[in-house]
């Protein structure tokens, strides 16, 4: 085998080694070594208990420890390299796991032998292991041969495998998506047949999955084989219903296929680590995958064989924010990303008719701290075969986009306030707090953003003109 293991591992099988106890390298960290990517985290298992294992931990570790995961066996170290590099290590009593069908957590038993941990493991992907620190490689079912291969198959009858944790189908797709591999048709099959039993897993878990899945570099792969197991008919419906066949005339646009479309060029989009938008961005693949899901629900057959989708951004940002909660996803994210799926549509009108400098104000204003993402997503959406079309587009993106830099030249979109406030206009007006104040301050934003700053005189003879005008 061509790899290099980690000294660290290597100096920690030497210390359980002198104890009497075996340690292997297992999982992901094995697959990884074999497909030469790095690894920072590293997953062992051992024959000893955790009771017996913590001392040998907490003297390897000396820059910190955790025993966070002690009822299920497992201890985890860390120590830091001279050049500031972290290498953290979690170690696990052998296990033999045995599983309540209607429990979303193992029962777990202690094991006797690597072979039998190795046993119960996911995919025969990870289900490679390291002796260490002599460094024996351990494949009991054919781990390498199905990693050359590119195929996850599970170790024992994926029927059995998925209903034990029915999470791993999950994490079956998401394979796909971070390693480009395919599912093994017997998987494939227990996967769809089985699909209900995901039901039983915690949403959270479930989001996680997503959430990795969407960060990899493959996430359309990932998503495809979410809706063709039908797993995406459970967990996230919105998904597979967009496969809509547009008009009774066979010009079959797929929402589905152009949904794809846009998120691979949203990803295409995103910046460096020092631009605004780096890369992997969460809020910008979602914002992409979330941004037609209102279109099932307003689609229109128009007269001449034209289709409409009326307000489908209004009634997709519902839905997003709907969907995101139920997969307890964070507060911020789900506004954020349900605030680009409402505004998709906003600079269309652009297009048509360039904006004054108040409606770009606005424009920016309204999209606040999405301002580089919301760009990002209206150009992956503009996905028109036609060229002239799509060269219009873009120059008026770009314009607008060099508007707001020389408008922000001059002043702050960020801060942009009345030119009153509230102190001022409850003064000018002679009135105490209230409702009248709040819509004297809004009209006074609307203004500035309406005319630029001007000056303060200039500022209240228009709240007195309003004022007047709306006694």
């Amino acid at each position: 085998m061509d790899f290099e293991v980690w000294p660290e591992a290597i100096e920690l099988g030497r210390l359980f080694a002198e104890q009497g106890y075996e340690l292997a390298l297992v999982g992901g960290p094995v697959r990884d070594l074999l497909l030469h990517r790095k690894s920072h985290d590293l997953d062992f298992c051992s024959s000893a208990r955790p009771e017996q294992f913590e001392p040998i931990l907490r003297r390897w570790g000396h820059d910190g420890f955790w025993d966070m995961g002690r009822k299920f066996g497992t201890l985890g170290a860390m120590r830091r390299r001279p050049d500031g590099t972290e290498v953290k290590v979690e170690v696990t009593t052998y296990r033999s796991d045995t599983y309540d069908p209607d429990s979303r957590k193992p029962e777990v038993n202690y094991g006797d032998t690597l072979e039998g941990d190795l046993s119960r493991r996911d995919f025969t992907v990870n289900a490679m292991a390291l002796r260490v620190p002599d460094l024996q490689f351990v494949d009991p079912f054919g781990g390498a041969s199905d990693l050359s291969k590119g195929v996850l198959r599970t170790p024992v009858d994926p029927r059995q495998s998925f209903d034990d944790d029915p999470l791993r189908m999950m994490r079956a797709v998401r394979f796909v998506a971070q390693l480009g591999f395919r599912i093994a048709p017997d998987a494939g099959e227990a996967i769809t047949s089985m699909r209900d039993r995901i039901d039983i897993v915690s949403a959270e878990r479930v989001r996680d999955e997503l959430t990795k899945l969407l960060l990899s570099d493959r996430p359309r792969a990932g998503l495809e084989a979410l809706v063709e197991s039908g797993l995406a008919d459970i967990v996230f419906p919105e998904i597979p219903a967009l496969q809509l066949q547009i008009d009774e005339h066979h010009r079959h646009k797929d929402v589905f296929e152009h949904t794809m479309i846009v998120l691979e060029r949203a990803i295409a989009l995103e910046t460096g680590p020092d631009g605004p938008v780096p890369a992997p961005d969460l809020t910008l693949r979602l914002a992409a995958v979330m941004h037609d899901i209102g279109k099932p629900k307003t689609r229109r057959f128009e007269p001449g064989g034209k289709v409409s989708f009326h307000h489908h951004d209004a009634v997709g940002a519902k839905m997003t924010r709907k969907r995101l909660k139920a997969l307890r996803f964070d507060h911020h994210l789900v506004e954020d990303v349900s605030e680009l799926v409402n505004m998709h549509l906003r600079f269309h009108g652009y297009v048509d008719e360039p904006w004054t400098d108040s409606a770009v104000r606005r424009y920016v204003k309204d999209a606040g701290h999405l301002y580089e993402r919301l760009n990002r997503l209206t150009r992956a959406d503009a996905t028109t075969q036609n060229k002239r079309k799509a060269m219009i587009f873009s120059q008026a993106m770009d314009e607008m986009e060099e508007r707001v830099r020389e408008l922000k030249k001059k002043e702050d979109f960020d801060a942009i306030r009345p030119d009153l406030d509230g102190n001022e206009i409850m003064e000018l007006l002679g009135l105490e707090p209230g409702p009248m104040i709040g819509r004297a301050y809004k009209h006074m934003l609307e203004y500035r953003l309406d005319n630029g700053p001007v000056d303060h005189d200039v500022a209240v003879e228009e709240l007195k003109r309003w004022y007047s005008e709306i006694q």
